[in-house]
């Protein structure tokens, strides 16, 4: 793997929960960067220069030369192309966009400036996610199973932005769980059904429960809750002729038949930031819209059921 020949001067945009729990430290821990400022109007307290906006961060004499955008997907497309438009590489943070037509907006612009564009579907960097596609290649699903629940107000507190059109609601964990199933199954996945629960006051669903197939017709279904309650469930069960195969908590464990296979410790973000590193040592962008279409695919397709109210009691609490 190429290695920059010196550290890049990397600004976070967007300082919240993402960025202040999985970032930083990936940053800190990596040969190919290191944190030189952070570009969020509501934060204080930074462990690097702040500013108040990408604007005046990239308007500084010294500014960074790469950027990662953490903030809401409401505010990514903006942010990305204006580091792209002024010659920086930009790494997205999930979802990359809101919309198709931002993305493909973004790789023209990233290729017109000679820049690297890289959408950072992190659960793919877990332990288990190489193992399962390389086992699966050599044989064929009979049937899948997508569980990912949570609860919103742990894993998103006081975050209003995720049910604000464009927030994605539930799929902002759960296109976690289609960037895996999308880049670990053999054949590409086709959306043919979609149920989508909606809060009465709120923009995006929080709950769904979606079937897709392949070409071979393989019954895949996905079931997603922000509104779980207990250990939070992140698995993919896929059965094939001979062995099920069960990838849980996200990508960092892997059974076949119930007997788990040693894997290494987890590390998605600084295997992501090391890639980062490699494409622009390299003059390389990486961009898979894949799991953004089949959330797209999804709300074209989608019955809607009305859901109740959703009140965020750490709201009040948040920063």
């Amino acid at each position: 793997m190429p290695r920059p020949s010196r550290r890049i001067a990397l600004g976070i945009v967007g300082f919240g929960k993402i960025a202040r729990d999985c970032h930083v430290e990936a940053i800190e821990q990596s040969e190919g960067f290191f944190l030189h400022s952070i570009a969020d109007p509501t934060q204080s307290a930074a462990p690097a220069p702040r500013h108040g906006s990408i604007d005046s961060m990239l308007a500084a004499p010294d500014a960074p030369e790469a950027v990662a955008i953490c903030t809401p997907p409401q505010a990514r497309h903006r942010a990305a192309r204006h580091a792209l438009a002024c010659g920086k590489h930009v790494l997205l943070e999930k979802p990359p966009a809101t919309t198709l037509s931002e993305l493909e907006e973004l790789c023209e612009l990233a290729e017109r400036q000679g820049v690297t564009l890289f959408c950072a579907w992190h659960s793919r960097f877990a332990p288990a996610v190489a193992a399962a596609r390389e086992w699966l290649a050599a044989r064929t699903p009979r049937r899948v199973q997508i569980d990912w629940r949570e609860d919103v107000r742990e894993s998103h507190p006081g975050q209003r932005w995720i049910f604000e059109p464009g927030g994605f609601g539930v799929f902002d964990p759960g296109i976690n769980a289609l960037s895996v199933a999308s880049i670990i199954l053999p054949k590409r996945l086709i959306v043919r059904d979609a149920l989508l629960k909606f809060p009465v006051n709120c923009a995006t669903p929080i709950a769904a429960d979606l079937t897709f197939a392949d070409s071979d017709a393989t019954p895949i279904t996905a079931s997603f809750d922000l509104l779980h309650t207990g250990r939070w469930i992140r698995e993919i069960a896929v059965e094939t002729d001979t062995q099920r195969l069960l990838l849980s908590r996200g990508g960092d464990r892997l059974s076949l038949d119930g007997r788990e296979l040693p894997l290494g410790a987890s590390a998605e973000y600084p295997a992501l930031y090391a890639h980062f590193a490699e494409l622009i040592a390299t003059g390389r962008s990486d961009v898979d819209s894949t799991p953004l279409e089949l959330v797209a695919d999804a709300f074209l397709l989608a019955r809607r059921e009305n859901a109740p109210e959703f009140v965020d009691e750490t709201a009040a609490a948040a920063p």
